[in-house]
């Protein structure tokens, strides 16, 4: 089984820690995981924003980069999406690789749902809207935090809305995007929990932050950071 992983620029650039907890995880799975020096950008935000040939141009690299793997493993619902359901559509020629985000990996793939993971606080999970309505996870990442040892889960009022971030809308509609975030910040400290987990960091960054200047006592991590988590760390 060769499995890549697919970082993506966001965490590249800013949350690094997330791919190190994949990487953590899968190897005390007994995954091998190779990084391909090649990868760059999915194109998500070149093709929203209106640039398909610039999109188009990424995803031809991305196939490249990844080629000959059987799976490649992204630790962010939204860019697993984009290669899954538009690279296909502007790059119809090329081999795209068979891409999944975490929590579809370690259920579908490795058929785990307790990955010997200790995290003793309690959390609330947002279901981030391109693993929600683009990738159909369900429950998965729900079923591998209900497995975590020491793991307190709090159900999130209004879990299904959007935060508010989704890439450039967040800077096109400035005033939108941070009231539909201050509601999910609400609704998370409501839940009593100390952590926010995703899917996806590019709505923890959105929340985060909001949270943050807000005072909000609530903090976010990933999901990938979560189940990385050991007795011994």
């Amino acid at each position: 089984m060769r499995i890549a992983l697919f970082i993506t620029c966001l965490n590249d650039a800013l949350f690094p820690d997330a791919g190190k907890a994949t990487v953590a995880l899968l190897e005390r799975l007994g995954v091998e995981v190779d990084f391909p020096m090649a990868q760059t950008c999915c194109g998500q935000m070149h093709y929203n924003t209106g640039y398909p040939a610039d999109a188009a141009a990424l995803a031809a690299s991305f196939a490249a980069a990844f080629a000959g793997y059987e799976y490649v493993v992204a630790p962010s619902g939204s860019c697993a999406a984009m290669v899954r359901d538009i690279h296909p559509r502007i790059v119809p020629d090329a081999s795209v690789p068979r891409v999944f985000e975490l929590s579809e990996f370690l259920i579908d793939v490795l058929g785990v749902e307790d990955v010997g993971a200790y995290f003793p606080h309690k959390v609330t999970y947002h279901p981030t809207c391109h693993s929600l309505r683009l990738l159909n996870v369900g429950d998965r990442p729900l079923r591998l935090l209900r497995a975590v040892a020491g793991l307190e889960l709090e159900e999130l009022p209004g879990a299904q809305e959007c935060c508010g971030f989704g890439g450039t809308f967040s800077l096109k509609n400035p005033d939108v995007s941070t009231a539909m975030g201050a509601d999910k910040v609400a609704n998370a400290v409501s839940t009593g929990a100390q952590y926010l987990v995703a899917a996806d960091n590019s709505c923890l960054m959105h929340i985060g932050g909001l949270a943050q200047r807000s005072g909000a006592p609530i903090r976010t991590i990933h999901l990938a950071e979560v189940l990385a988590a050991t007795r011994a760390a």
